[in-house]
């Protein structure tokens, strides 16, 4: 029971982590503007949209279980939720049983098709014209 306990510390330090950060945002409420979390300093500047704009109202989003909505301030950012909740699931598993977690660079592509899509992401909701304009918050 002891080793149990030993090997949670860390995925539960990480699982505090995240519930402040999400508690944070709740209390930020993004979605007002004029609040305490400011905007994104690409599209300030710039006047486009990168990958993550969209991330804190997406986070604000998924806090309140409002999915759709969610999913209109930032698609990529919900997958990649998703998907860092699955790996977490994978790696405090691996740590209870003891067992090796896969390892990143046994999928040697990986990174590469991160970047890709990262900057995929990044183009198209950019695109100024129907129906990509829906990707635009």
């Amino acid at each position: 029971m002891e080793r149990t306990l030993a090997h949670l510390k860390a995925p539960a330090a990480v699982a505090a982590g995240a519930a402040c950060a999400c508690a944070f945002v709740a209390w930020a409420d993004p979605t007002t503007p004029g609040g305490v979390i400011p905007p994104c300093p690409t599209y300030t500047i710039f006047g486009i949209l990168c990958p993550g704009c969209g991330a804190s109202r997406m986070l604000y989003s998924l806090v309140h279980l409002d999915i759709p909505v969610a999913v209109q301030f930032n698609a990529l950012g919900v997958l990649v939720t998703v998907g860092l909740l699955a790996v977490f699931g994978v790696w405090t598993v691996s740590r209870v049983r003891g067992t090796p977690m896969p390892r990143w660079e046994r999928y040697r592509w990986a990174p590469h098709i991160v970047v890709a899509v990262v900057a995929v992401w990044f183009v198209v909701r950019n695109i100024p014209v129907a129906p990509f304009t829906a990707l635009r918050i």
